[in-house]
């Protein structure tokens, strides 16, 4: 339980700052949102004007943009974007801080298996998310309590936020896979970032050429906002890819790193 706890205290500031960070961010943009309902017919107008490959890039409706659980879902976007960076940031760095911080031969001389290593940095690197998204999602509803406090379903809102948590430990273990196989790791920005916004992009250009099947391949386009706002329920198919990927990464991580020579960086 110590390396559970130090790997919690080491990530102290970082969640402080992503929660607080995504907390004023959903803050901020639903503050908008009385704006934009003020004028509906002109707002409805001006969307309508956007070319398709923009409305499908950025998922934008009037029909659902106009209400408070659509607009709050396309803010989402942008929210579940930043946590995909925490999260792979906090899987890439798991091990490869180890080895990069000239500690890893000392960590793995400790009494302890190389299974109780990586499962501490787990869950302490899952608590981090899932206290990122407490905060997240009591500020969510706060937001939308302050701006349109009759005008949305807190079921719908509920599965909607949500989304953030199954899309953050899709990435937590795709970066906990990168950062228990590559060689080395020298920035773990450097390795989450292009990461991210890779599969981010995929999934956009998806949208932009109308090919459904891209959404199989992006983890951002597993859970459409108007889908749910309309059925209050996930597509079970997306939730079932997301499952086995989250599975076999987290698996491969365990057989990499239990097999893998781990050396300190000289």
């Amino acid at each position: 339980m110590f390396l559970f706890w130090r790997e919690l205290a080491a990530n102290r500031r970082s969640l402080f700052v992503w929660a607080v960070s995504l907390a004023a961010f959903v803050v901020a943009f639903m503050a908008m949102y009385p704006g934009f309902s003020s004028d509906v017919e002109g707002l409805r107008n001006v969307i309508e004007q956007f070319p398709p490959a923009i409305k499908a890039a950025f998922n934008l409706s009037a029909d659902t943009f106009l209400i408070a659980a659509g607009f709050y879902g396309y803010v989402l976007g942008f929210g579940v974007l930043a946590g995909a960076v925490q999260a792979m940031n906090l899987g890439t760095a798991a091990i490869s801080q180890e080895i990069t911080g000239h500690t890893a031969d000392f960590l793995l001389t400790k009494p302890i298996s190389r299974t109780h290593v990586l499962t501490s940095k787990l869950l302490a690197a899952l608590v981090v998310i899932g206290l990122t998204n407490v905060v997240f999602v009591a500020m969510s509803f706060v937001a939308l309590a302050s701006v349109a406090p009759d005008e949305f379903e807190a079921t719908t809102i509920g599965l909607l936020a949500s989304t953030m948590v199954i899309v953050q430990l899709v990435f937590l273990a795709l970066g906990l896979l990168m950062g228990v196989a590559l060689p080395k790791v020298k920035s773990v920005v450097a390795v989450s970032l292009p990461t991210v916004f890779g599969f981010y992009v995929v999934g956009a250009l998806g949208d932009v050429l109308g090919t459904d099947e891209v959404r199989y391949s992006s983890p951002f386009r597993y859970f459409d906002p108007t889908y749910i706002i309309e059925n209050q329920a996930y597509e079970v198919r997306f939730l079932f890819i997301a499952a086995g990927i989250v599975v076999i990464c987290v698996a491969a991580s365990y057989l990499v790193f239990l097999t893998k020579d781990v050396r300190s960086t000289t």
